[in-house]
């Protein structure tokens, strides 16, 4: 009963609602402040496609389900300088320019910065809503906090070669300080196989290692074992569980969110320039398959997946490629610059490089998928 609910699978049932929490947050963000600027708001879809059901908000909005649910999108009125209506008995529409009543609800006639707000906002309410659901987790549940002390070092592992012994505590790596075991294993598996210059603290006297981490297959809940970097240690303890105070919490979910989107962005810049594979880049397929290990593990852990997805989503929506919210935002910023927007050929060229740079990572993505699976 548990991988079927009404006959649809568990784990498609899973991937719907972490997609529609994640789209509608990030629609949210784009639909509240674009209200706040006085634009009027057509619809509000979550999935694209036919309608399946939705209702009309006394503003006018339509909020509906589309079919596919693979994102959403925000309806904005005022795309461009004129509109297409139906007059008297016709039964074709007609163009005709904007109303001076119209353009103070169009999008497009709004400022260079009021269109920008509306554009980010986005992308930082998925930031702002992995914050606020870390923040209340390390307040309510605790953060898990594991000191930074070796425990066991694996026989002809890099770390035994270069001397490391139980007992040991990382004090840093590469002179980034190493506050909890849990930042070891961050670091590590993020780094590109350099050697690292490891200060370890023994017997009360510190000391510095060097230590070159070694590629390593490991099975990382996809089912095909994926190359990580290891060093060969595990920790001296299970860790505790450290619920923090408000200020605490919120300073620990600022930590975490950034570290996140550093680590994201580092794993990012090594697959560009061919340092680490490009087997870890993933398409729905693999979302949905963690989508369904994080709800049969409880729910805690599937409000953490969301949180982790929703930060993920804000992070590549801002990269500054045509088609997503950092591309509009590149195109307002030069706008700004010289005074005008770009023109329609420019921006029309630019959705489409953006579109296809888009699609073949959606293709590669899932191709990935496939081959995982």
């Amino acid at each position: 009963m548990l991988e079927q609910f009404f006959g649809v699978p568990f784990t498609l049932l899973s991937f719907v609602v972490v997609l529609t929490i994640v789209v509608f947050v990030h629609e949210f963000g784009h639909f509240y402040i674009a209200r706040k600027n006085g634009v009027r708001c057509q619809a509000f879809s979550i999935g694209f496609g036919p309608e399946l059901f939705g209702f009309t908000d006394k503003h006018g909005t339509r909020w509906k389900f589309s079919l596919i649910p693979l994102g959403g999108y925000v309806k904005m009125f005022g795309e461009g300088e004129t509109m297409q209506v139906v007059e008297g008995g016709a039964t074709d529409p007609v163009t005709r320019p904007l109303t001076p009543e119209e353009k103070l609800v169009s999008f497009k006639h709004k400022t260079v910065g009021q269109r920008s707000a509306i554009v980010f906002a986005g992308p930082a309410i998925n930031f702002l809503f992995g914050i606020l659901v870390f923040w209340v987790m390390f307040m309510t549940l605790g953060r898990p906090v594991t000191e930074p002390v070796v425990g066991q070092v694996i026989e002809g592992s890099a770390a035994a070669e270069a001397g490391v012994l139980t007992g040991d505590r990382i004090k840093s790596i590469d002179g980034n300080a190493i506050n909890r075991f849990e930042d070891i294993l961050t670091t590590v598996l993020l780094s590109d196989g350099s050697t690292m210059e490891v200060a370890i603290e023994r017997e009360g006297a510190e000391r510095k290692i060097l230590i070159t981490p070694r590629q390593t297959e490991e099975d990382m809940g996809t089912g095909k074992p994926q190359k990580r970097y290891k060093l060969g240690i595990g920790a001296a303890n299970t860790g505790a569980t450290v619920v923090l105070n408000p200020v605490e919490a919120l300073g620990a979910s600022v930590g975490f969110t950034y570290d996140m989107v550093e680590g994201s962005l580092v794993a990012m810049g090594q697959i560009i320039t061919g340092r680490r594979g490009a087997e870890d880049l993933g398409g729905p397929i693999r979302i949905a398959q963690f989508s369904g290990q994080a709800a049969k593990s409880g729910s805690l852990n599937f409000i953490h997946f969301i949180a982790i997805l929703s930060i993920n989503l804000g992070l590549i929506n801002l990269f500054p490629v045509p088609m997503l919210d950092g591309g509009h935002l590149l195109f307002y910023a030069i706008e700004a610059v010289r005074g005008r927007p770009l023109s329609e050929r420019a921006q029309e060229w630019g959705l489409r490089v953006g579109l296809a740079l888009v699609m073949a990572l959606m293709v590669f993505g899932a191709w990935n998928d496939i081959i995982h699976l």
